[in-house]
Formats: structure tokens, C-alpha cells, sequence
């Protein structure tokens, strides 16, 4: 039998805090749910500490908690792929390993989706974060209204639950450059929010760089969305509109000033007027660049190199 809920958790830097985190969520899930109802799967984006080791230690007297190993560091969009795809429950919950990320909220998340929501996002009261983190989520999240159409209201959070209709129609998505938050507000308008508190770190730092955060904004950007190619089309066309005046202007500067050099203002006409037109091809052609783009790449999201607690026929790659 399938447990009612999967909580997935990509792993990375945080081998001393996982002990906590295993207890904590045996503890909030067990009042949840119906014994055996539950697992918890561990996703090791092969981070730079022992963490593999201690998921292993945990799972041999844990039958609910499983471990996935990644041969090469994935990203944690892309990790949270490799969870979706080993998870079995009916209602699915992602959150960090660190434990800003309370599992007593869990049960909150489970009821709203009980409830009827498809999706549950969880916004926090106050942010444990940096300065420049919480401005990167904050210009993260105003280019996500613009680019995937998301409510301005509504927090994108890493720590969410869904149903397991979701977590299958995300799995489709068979692209390298996974931006999770693209491919659920993709699959249902159905989603809600609740507010919880977010909680300091319990050890070491944060994985998340500002060079990864640009990434993730890079994949959000060009892999879910083709409005900078409309954009660049955009300018090609303001371009081309304004050589077209220029030269107008240059034309008519001509006959009022008859003794102007030579050859200029055809010269400056043809540039300025090309140029705008290069841009505009550029532009079409980058349309139709951006579409195939999104539907064809064979690299692999992650790449399984073992797992613990789990069949032997679970999927090695996506």
C-alpha cells in the first residue's frame, strides 16, 4: 500500500542537522497520518560533507525515511525532480533540510489539500534570510508575476504540498533546466497559501549562492517563458522606428541644408535602418529559437547513483 503522504527533501551541507530533521518529522507525521502512512524521502545532491553516510545510518532503523544519492551536484530544483519521481504518496510536501522549515506545519499544509486545494504554498511572517536573499526572492518574485502570470499575492516558496496529480504532471517535464515553481503553477490554478513562521538555521550555512540564485532566475527566465525573446523583438521594432524618423529627419535636414557632406546621410540612413531590422529578425528568429528550446533537450536532470529503502527498479536518471 502507497503512504497518504511524501515529504521530499533535497539534502546538501547539512549532515549534522538530519538527525533532528528525521525526528522531528517522525514526530509531526505520525500525528497525521495512520501508521506506515507516511515517507520522507532524502535527496543527497551530492553536497560537500558526509550527508550520504548519515541518511544511510538513519534509514537502517527507519523504514519510512528514504535515500536517494546523486552522482553530481543537480541543484535543488532539480533534486526535488529526483524526490517527485521516487515519492508514492497521495499528497506530496517539499521543504528545505536546514529546519527554517518547521514539519509541525505539515499538518497544517496536509488539511488545506484534504480541503480541496491542489497546491499550498507556505508564506512565512518574517524571513530568516540575508539582506541581499531576501531582496534576490523579492526581484525573483516580481519577475515570476511578469513572466509565468503568478498573483502578485501569492509567496513561491520552497517549503509547499501539492496533490499527487500535480507532482505527476510536473514530472512530464522532461528538460534539464527545472524550475519547479514554472512547471506546478503550470499544471493547476487550484492553489492557496498559508502563514507559519520561518526559523534560524540550526547549522552551517545556507547552499544557496547569489551566482545560484541568478541561475535559477536564468532558468525561470529562458526555460518557462519567451518574453526576452519578445522583448528583444520589441526593441528591434522601437529600433527600426526610430532609424525610420531619424532618417526622415536626416532627409529633410538635407534639403534645408543643401551643402551637407556628401554620401553622410544615405550612409547613416542605410545603418541605422538595417540595424533595427537585424535586430527585428534576430528577434523572430529567436521566437522560434526559444520554442524549440523548451520542448527539445536530452540532458538529464539528475543523474541516481544509490538509494536506500527503495526498490531497485526505482528510475536512475531524469
Amino acid at each position: 500500500m502507497n503512504p497518504e503522504i511524501s515529504v521530499v527533501i533535497p539534502v546538501y551541507g547539512s549532515a549534522r542537522i538530519l538527525p533532528a530533521l528525521a525526528d522531528r518529522l517522525q514526530a509531526a507525521l505520525s500525528a497525521t497520518t495512520r501508521a506506515g502512512g507516511f515517507e520522507v524521502v532524502l535527496v543527497h545532491d551530492h553536497g560537500p560533507d558526509d550527508a550520504w553516510q548519515v541518511i544511510q545510518e538513519l534509514a537502517r532503523t527507519r523504514p519510512w525515511l528514504k535515500g536517494v544519492n546523486l552522482r553530481r551536484n543537480a541543484g535543488q530544483h532539480n533534486a526535488v525532480m529526483a524526490g517527485f519521481a521516487h515519492a508514492k504518496g497521495e499528497f506530496v510536501i517539499t521543504m528545505d533540510d536546514d529546519l527554517q522549515h518547521d514539519p509541525d506545519d505539515i499538518p497544517r499544509i496536509i488539511e488545506t489539500l484534504r480541503n480541496g486545494a491542489d497546491l499550498c504554498y507556505v508564506q512565512f511572517e518574517s524571513r530568516r534570510h540575508a539582506l541581499w536573499k531576501r531582496a534576490g526572492s523579492a526581484f525573483n518574485d516580481m519577475v515570476a508575476s511578469i513572466l509565468l502570470n503568478k498573483p502578485r499575492d501569492l509567496y513561491l516558496s520552497p517549503f509547499r504540498g501539492m496533490r499527487r496529480e500535480i507532482c505527476e504532471a510536473a514530472l512530464t517535464y522532461q528538460g534539464p533546466f527545472v524550475y519547479v515553481d514554472g512547471l506546478l503553477l503550470q499544471s493547476t490554478s487550484n492553489y492557496t497559501m498559508i502563514t507559519a513562521r520561518h526559523h534560524d538555521r540550526q547549522d552551517g550555512q545556507s547552499g544557496y549562492s547569489l551566482r545560484k540564485s541568478i541561475s535559477l532566475w536564468l532558468q525561470m527566465a529562458t526555460s518557462f517563458s519567451i518574453v526576452p525573446l519578445r522583448l528583444v523583438s520589441l526593441a528591434g521594432l522601437i529600433a527600426s522606428a526610430f532609424a525610420f524618423l531619424f532618417a526622415l529627419g536626416v532627409i529633410i535636414r538635407k534639403f534645408a541644408v543643401p551643402d551637407m557632406a556628401v554620401g553622410w546621410p544615405s550612409l547613416i540612413v542605410a545603418i541605422l535602418f538595417m540595424g533595427g531590422l537585424q535586430l527585428l529578425a534576430l528577434g523572430a528568429i529567436g521566437e522560434y529559437v526559444g520554442r524549440i528550446l523548451l520542448n527539445v533537450n536530452n540532458r538529464p536532470q539528475y543523474v541516481v547513483g544509490a538509494t536506500v529503502n527503495l526498490k531497485t527498479d526505482a528510475p536512475t536518471d531524469g
